[in-house]
């Protein structure tokens, strides 16, 4: 056969593969579930046509894979004959499916719509593209273009399909210069990879054993490895079981290389990894396909790590993020699934810190210099709430609230507490000049709390109750520069703490509460 009628039986395949076959095959298969509908229905009626659009599906795809192969193509020596017997063989059994298909239809009418309609209708569509496509074949042996349907993007001729076909060694292929490790322990089979490789523009090392491949390995960084399997020391498929072990290598591609051409050394080397298989002697077109292949997986998986990356460090961020807003456990809750998280803790300590005077220092001070002020008193607040394991629950304008005792309960909540408010007030005296500090009050109440998370995009871990109330007025009807707790607390603390009891404060919605300053 001349090199032109080759070119045109493998047109004639591309085209028959492209528009044909899976229309055809598609009829066959939808006829085939028709058949085991209309049992299990038992329309026993429509069962005789069932077979008969089967037998034409059946000779429609012979007939195909006739093209395919090349036995039934017409040439441009058969002339028109050839062509006109070609186009009445293709169209006999479609003509008979749509027959028999549209005869079924009038038959079950609108009963078992959704079971056998809409699958008649899939075979009548298939069969009406079909038919448009007959011409196209005939056409196709004199050299015309493939027929195009709307949405394809470009026109594939008979002279662009040949291009394809028939492309030569020295034209440039796509994403060329990657870094390959060639290991082989036969120097003739190194220099022959390793020169045709580097006319592809690609950067070669070669390794003549397993052990100086792992050397060179940990050396330098490789986008594809190309490893022969028969060698002295270590056997291609002990290097790359040791390859797919290791983090660092085991997503480099790895095409295995041997004389050896057993389906079972084939299957042997692609369960333990290899990503492909090439037989000795090489056809310089499909080494080359597989190397581009090898190494655009290679790129891809380059650039799915350096997203992972990317996600992993923004997912660290987004950790430390939430776990500065929120208790460790009740992120831990979050993570395990829980959306509505509240809890009623029967003995907590909650503290408030408020700035006396605040309004006419925030009238005085320009804007940037009152914000770093507050930053730095609160960002002090906060490193003596762990370092006395208190939760700080929010920032309020100029006050600070923190709580002990949620969202783990501690005996000695009270105690912890006193101890923040006096380092508070400690970190204040020690930072800042008495001219040019603020002066706190703070109050303190202990008592039952709810505590619980709100909110969706901003979330905030926030306590309730009477409690809370009690510590906010204790506070705002305390002294600059001193701690005020109530009866509450007093009974609750555990330590040694020098108190001065101050009169009973009628405190507004609440009454009286015997209330004491801490020394």
């Amino acid at each position: 056969m001349s090199i032109g009628n080759e070119f045109q039986r493998q047109a004639i395949a591309a085209h028959v593969v492209q528009r044909l076959a899976g229309p055809a095959r598609a009829i066959l298969g939808f006829q085939e579930l028709l058949g085991e509908q209309a049992r299990d229905l038992g329309l026993t009626h429509i069962q005789t046509d069932l077979e008969r659009i089967g037998a034409a599906a059946r000779q429609l795809n012979g007939l195909i894979d006739g093209l395919i192969e090349g036995k039934n193509c017409p040439s441009q020596e058969g002339g028109a004959e050839a062509e006109a017997r070609l186009r009445h063989d293709l169209r006999t059994p479609l003509n008979a499916i749509i027959g028999y298909a549209e005869m079924i239809l009038d038959e079950v009418g609108d009963q078992h719509q959704h079971t056998l309609r809409e699958d008649l209708g899939e075979i009548l569509a298939a069969a009406a593209e079909l038919l448009k496509q007959v011409d196209a074949i005939a056409g196709l042996s004199r050299g015309g273009a493939l027929e195009l349907q709307p949405g394809d993007q470009t026109e594939i001729d008979a002279a662009e399909l040949e291009r394809l076909l028939f492309r030569t060694e020295h034209e440039p292929w796509p994403d060329q210069g990657g870094r390959i490790l060639v290991v082989d322990d036969v120097a003739s089979n190194r220099d022959l990879l390793s020169r045709r490789l580097r006319r592809e523009g690609h950067r070669v090392v070669t390794a003549d054993s397993g052990l100086s491949a792992l050397k060179r390995l940990n050396e330098d960084e490789f986008d594809v490895i190309l490893l022969d399997i028969l060698m002295p020391d270590m056997n291609g498929i002990e290097i790359l079981s040791r390859l797919k072990a290791e983090n660092r290598w085991r997503h480099v591609p790895v095409i295995m290389i041997s004389g050896l051409s057993e389906v079972a050394a084939v299957a042997r080397c692609i369960e333990a990894g290899a990503d492909d298989y090439l037989t000795k002697p090489f056809n310089p077109v499909l080494l080359r396909a597989r190397i581009n292949s090898a190494l655009e997986k290679k790129r891809w998986l380059d650039r799915e790590h350096r997203y992972l990356q990317r996600i992993e460090t923004e997912k660290r961020r987004a950790d430390a993020l939430i776990h500065a807003i929120l208790p460790d456990q009740i992120v831990a809750r979050l993570q395990g699934g829980e959306e509505i998280i509240a809890d009623r803790f029967e003995a907590v300590s909650i503290l408030f810190a408020d700035i006396v005077g605040f309004s006419p220092i925030a009238a005085r001070l320009p804007p940037s210099d009152l914000v770093r002020r507050l930053d730095g008193m609160f960002s002090t607040f906060d490193l003596l709430t762990e370092r006395h394991g208190v939760e700080k629950i929010k920032t309020i304008g100029d006050a600070y609230m923190a709580a002990c005792g949620i969202p783990e309960p501690c005996a000695d909540h009270a105690d912890r507490i006193v101890a923040l408010g006096k380092s508070m007030l400690e970190s204040l005296r020690d930072t800042f000049p008495d001219s040019d500090r603020f002066r706190v009050r703070i109050g303190i109440h202990s008592g039952p709390v709810v505590a619980g998370l709100i909110g969706r995009h901003r979330f905030v871990y926030d306590v309730w109750g009477e409690t809370v109330n009690i510590a906010s007025r204790l506070e705002a009807q305390g002294a600059a520069d001193r701690i005020q707790i109530s009866e509450a607390t007093r009974r609750a603390l555990r330590g040694q703490w020098t108190l001065e009891p101050r009169c009973a404060l009628d405190l507004r919605g609440i009454g009286a509460i015997e209330a004491y300053f801490v020394r």
